[in-house]
């Protein structure tokens, strides 16, 4: 055993290395592209989620069936990659107050390329089933590379004088939407957010007699319990952990995407229980790409916003509704249809939570603390990961065919076959992502007055 203690602290290590490369990558877009915060967030995390299908795709077009190569890939490819793009950001001038042609270009260029990533995604979900042959593989992976070197090139595309003056008139009904919104004087200067947010407090302060009346209510009181007034206002760390919205924000996250990640990490062992052992690969893969659908679709609010204003957080409580629904499908039925179809729930409802929620956190608690305070939010994936598994390994072990009640303790191999592995475990699960949901929605009712000012502060 003391041959392979060094290996536990790998997974420890790996993990800080995601942590640096996440917030590495949310602080840029909010530094870049303040103006268009949250298109750019959702566009760079959405990656994150189809990462599994392009390296199974690599293994498969490499042919080999040793399953190292995923830890080489894991090794190689974020390294080579960082070491590519260090060089054009360190070079990279400082971002300077954007003039409105070139927040339009900004939007433009982000709109296309959230369409080609719409592509590419389709593309690797639909060419998936057929990369099983090493040659065929290998033809899909040289289309993903072609989509991918695309996202390289469109932005110089997009923002050259003479495509842009050819396709301004075109797209310009979009550009002058309202999903810009979620710039919270992210070109402006501090005391002119400074002299909003006053503004803001003051009207909310006066309020309506309606909601006067309503508040004497002894459960709206304790609903509304400091409340956040208004969005934008940097937070520090202890006024974060006193926060109550913080709090009910960290326990939708806690019991809703994180359960949706843990759940992927058992995906194997669950599919394998349930006698699908050799639709493992299609379900990760699957799991990935409706991951990679749900953190694009954490986009939509921004380019709906000149349509339709709804609280980020009301779109945020939206997305969790669905986990628990599929875990009572994955309760109520055993069968491979149930499986892919509460597969791609949980995929499209957890994708949608981590993109949607770094732009969530820069809102509510302000976008210059964003990088401490969100990860912050997230220490709830490391403690409910370890909750949750433990539950789920707990209630798996005790329904093992095992010879000897002790091999638990001595270490070994115990399997479990049946719908009875995981039942017990997708009941707590939906009980706990309920709980998430509910959470979600409390934040929402509590947050959507200083959302509402905002939208009316915008559209006046």
């Amino acid at each position: 055993m003391a041959s392979h203690q060094p290996t536990h602290f790998l997974p420890l290590f790996s993990g800080c290395s995601i942590c640096w490369f996440n917030t590495i990558c949310y602080v840029l877009c909010l530094k870049h592209f303040p103006s268009n915060r949250s298109l750019a967030l959702s566009l760079s995390i959405s990656f994150n989620g189809v990462t599994a299908a392009l390296y199974t795709l690599i293994a498969n077009a490499i042919a080999s069936s040793d399953d190292t190569l995923y830890l080489l890939l894991n090794a190689v490819v974020p390294l080579l990659i960082a070491v590519v793009v260090l060089f054009p950001i360190l070079q990279q001038p400082q971002p300077q107050p954007n003039s409105a042609d070139m927040i339009r270009r900004d939007s433009l260029a982000f709109l296309c390329l959230n369409i080609l990533a719409l592509v590419t995604g389709l593309y690797l979900l639909i060419l998936y089933s057929l990369s099983s042959n090493t040659t065929i593989a290998r033809v899909i992976l040289v289309g993903a590379g072609f989509l991918l070197l695309l996202f390289l090139f469109l932005p110089v595309i997009v923002n050259s004088r003479e495509w842009s003056c050819l396709n301004s008139a075109a797209f310009y009904p979009i550009l002058n939407s309202r999903f810009n919104l979620i710039n919270l004087g992210g070109g402006g200067d501090d005391d002119h957010l400074h002299k909003e947010l006053i503004e803001n407090e003051d009207n909310y302060l006066k309020g309506s007699s309606a909601d006067i009346v309503r508040e004497k209510c002894c459960f709206h009181n304790v609903l509304l319990k400091d409340q956040l007034k208004v969005l934008g206002e940097e937070h520090s760390t202890k006024m974060l952990m006193h926060s109550w919205d913080f709090w009910i924000y960290y326990m939708a996250y806690f019991c809703g995407g994180t359960i949706g990640l843990v759940y992927s990490n058992n995906l194997g062992q669950i599919s394998q229980s349930l006698g699908h052992n050799s639709q493992t690969n299609s379900l990760v893969t699957l799991y990935s790409t409706c991951s990679f659908f749900g953190r694009l679709l954490a986009a939509a609010p921004d380019f709906l916003n000149g349509k339709i204003h709804f609280a980020r957080t009301g779109w945020f409580a939206a997305a969790l509704v669905p986990m628990p629904i599929a875990f009572i499908l994955l309760a109520l039925t055993g069968s491979i249809e149930a499986l892919h179809i509460s597969t791609s729930l949980i995929g499209l409802s957890s994708g949608f939570i981590f993109a949607a929620a770094v732009s969530i956190t820069s809102e509510l608690f302000g976008p210059n603390s964003v990088g401490v305070n969100h990860n912050i939010l997230i220490t709830n994936i490391p403690i409910g990961s370890c909750l949750y598994g433990l539950l789920a390994a707990l209630v798996y072990d005790s329904n093992a065919d095992s010879s000897s009640p002790e091999s638990i303790w001595l270490r070994k191999m115990t399997m479990c076959m049946g719908r009875k592995c995981y039942l017990e475990t997708f009941l707590w699960w939906n009980c706990i992502s309920t709980v998430g949901m509910v959470s979600s929605f409390v934040l929402y009712f509590r947050t959507r007055h200083a959302y509402d000012d905002k939208f009316g502060r915008n559209t006046n």
